[in-house]
C-alpha cells in the first residue's frame, strides 16, 4: 500500500487488499485494487446493465472496458477498487484528484479534496445497513489519509437514486456544473459531517473491528 505525493490517495498493486473491516453479523469487508483483467467478468456486467446508464459505459465491449481500466491503473491521479464482502465483490469504488480531472475546471478544489465515484453492483444488506457499512469504508479508506479532508462527488442531476443516497450519507449539495458528458450536481462530505452521519447511522448496527 502507498499514497500519492501529497498523501491524499491510497493506492497499491493490482489485487492488493488495502483495507479490512470485520463487521459482526455481516462479514469481512475489504477494499482491494481493481485488476482490469482478473475482475473483468465482475465489472463488465455491472457497467453494461441498464441501471449503470449514468456511467456512460454501456456500449463498451469487455475488451474496451478492460482497456479503459488498464489505462486508469497506469495513472497516479485516478484509482479504482472493488469493495468486497467475504471476498465477493459488491461495489466499484474510484478515487481521484479533482484538480487532475474535468471537475476541477468547474469549481475551485481545496487542498484536501478527494474525488470519488461509486457503483453498487450487488445488494448485500438492507438499505440502511448497507450504506452505514459503506460509509464506514468511505470514512476509513477515502478519508483515511491525513491530507484527505473532504470527499467530492458529481453525479448526473438526473440520477435521483444516487442523489438520495448522498443525502442519506450526509453530503452537502453545492452547485450544478456542466461536464463534457453530463450536467452534474456537486456535493461534498467533510470529516465532521462524515463522522456525525456515521455515528447516527451506526448507532444501532453491529460493532466493527477494523484492521488496516
Amino acid at each position: 500500500m502507498s499514497t500519492t505525493a501529497d498523501d491524499r490517495l491510497i493506492t497499491g498493486t493490482r489485487g492488493e487488499v488495502l483495507r479490512t473491516d470485520v463487521v459482526d453479523g455481516f462479514g469481512t469487508v475489504t477494499v482491494r485494487v481493481l485488476d482490469p483483467e482478473g475482475d473483468l467478468t465482475t465489472i463488465h456486467p455491472w457497467m453494461t446493465a441498464p441501471r449503470a446508464r449514468f456511467w456512460g459505459l454501456q456500449g463498451l465491449t469487455a475488451q474496451e472496458l478492460c482497456d479503459l481500466y488498464a489505462y486508469v491503473d497506469g495513472l497516479t491521479t485516478h484509482h479504482a477498487f472493488l469493495v468486497c464482502r467475504d471476498d465477493v465483490p459488491f461495489m466499484l469504488l474510484q478515487t481521484y484528484l479533482p484538480e487532475h480531472d474535468p471537475v476541477g475546471e468547474c469549481y475551485e478544489p481545496e487542498s484536501g479534496d478527494v474525488g470519488m465515484h461509486f457503483f453498487l453492483g450487488e445488494h448485500v444488506a438492507t438499505r440502511e445497513e448497507q450504506w452505514a457499512i459503506l460509509l464506514r469504508t468511505f470514512v476509513g479508506f477515502v478519508l483515511g489519509p491525513p491530507s484527505a479532508r473532504r470527499i467530492v462527488v458529481e453525479p448526473d442531476v438526473r440520477n435521483a437514486r444516487s442523489l438520495a443516497v448522498l443525502e442519506m450519507l450526509g453530503f452537502e449539495r453545492g452547485r450544478q456544473i456542466t461536464l463534457p458528458d453530463k450536467t452534474a450536481q456537486l456535493a461534498f462530505l467533510d470529516r465532521v459531517r462524515a463522522e456525525t452521519t456515521l455515528n447516527r447511522m451506526c448507532a444501532n448496527l453491529p460493532r466493527t473491528g477494523v484492521h488496516d
